[in-house]
């Protein structure tokens, strides 16, 4: 009686022992080699895996870094100190990065028209599909928030005038929102710059004030107001050269149809 019940029992320990050692060779045989550097760096990086810096996820940018295929500063959503960290671990200097944001340069919204009541997917690229959407203008912002959907921290949120309002403290420019606007009126900006053309339009301004009450018309005063010589006119659009602006905001005091937008301290709170 007792050698039927210890014949299976030791038949299954002997295959468990079996697979155990199969496993283990396998594991042996086959097993990834983790480089020590790769792997604190992993620990340093945020984990969002947005693949913002080009390469798949934190992982693959944490293996290009070893290699010296990518610097630390590529990873735009992490701090200053992981990347100053990143760079002590990799043994190179460290070169601040200036901060940068998304930024929206459409202020038409509900000041901007509508040639048809559009009843279809609440969808911004499905919306271009149907006669570019539905604003009379059809460069502006269609208002259906593809982008605050996509961001992956929360730092985008529609407004009541129909527009996306970036928080400034989530925003890490990872650049999502950009991509996916399909009007193309979201850019990445430095954050230390306070103002800008918020019209996307190359309409002529005659054309423009009929579509919507804050849009460009190109009378060119920012241009004669700036001391700096920062704003142009280019395809009947103010455009701000950043490299030239030292924030005097004499462009702002002039627009006749407060098209240019100020930097304010609760900007990202609106709506």
């Amino acid at each position: 009686m007792i050698t039927h019940i210890l014949t299976p029992v030791i038949a299954m320990a002997l295959l468990g022992l079996i697979f155990g050692l199969g496993l283990a060779y396998a594991l042996k045989i086959f097993r990834i080699e983790i480089n020590p550097q790769v792997a604190l760096i992993i620990t340093k990086l945020p984990g969002g895996n947005c693949g913002a810096c080009g390469k798949a996820g934190c992982s693959g940018f944490a293996e290009a870094l070893a290699k010296g295929e990518a610097i630390p500063s590529s990873c735009v959503v992490s701090n200053e100190e992981a990347r100053r960290l990143i760079a002590e671990i990799l043994g190179i200097e460290y070169n601040p990065k200036i901060k940068t944001i998304a930024t929206l340069i459409c202020k038409g919204g509900k000041d901007a028209k509508d040639k048809f009541s559009y009843r279809g997917i609440k969808n911004c690229k499905a919306a271009t599909l149907l006669f570019g959407g539905q604003k009379v203008c059809n460069y502006g912002c269609v208002g259906f928030g593809d982008c605050a959907e996509i961001c992956p921290f929360d730092a985008i949120q529609m407004g009541t005038d129909d527009l996306p309002h970036i928080n400034e403290k989530k925003c890490t420019a990872c650049g999502k929102c950009v991509k996916i606007c399909p009007k193309k009126v979201l850019v990445l900006t430095h954050l230390d710059k306070h103002y800008h053309i918020q019209c996307n339009s190359n309409d002529k301004g005659a054309i423009v004030i009929k579509m919507c009450k804050v849009g460009c018309i190109a009378c060119g005063k920012c241009v004669k107001a700036c001391p700096m010589q920062a704003i142009t006119i280019e395809n009947n659009l103010a455009k701000i050269n950043y490299d030239k602006c030292t924030n005097r905001g004499e462009c702002f005091k002039v627009c006749p149809v407060h098209t240019i937008s100020q930097k304010t301290e609760d900007r990202g709170q609106r709506g």
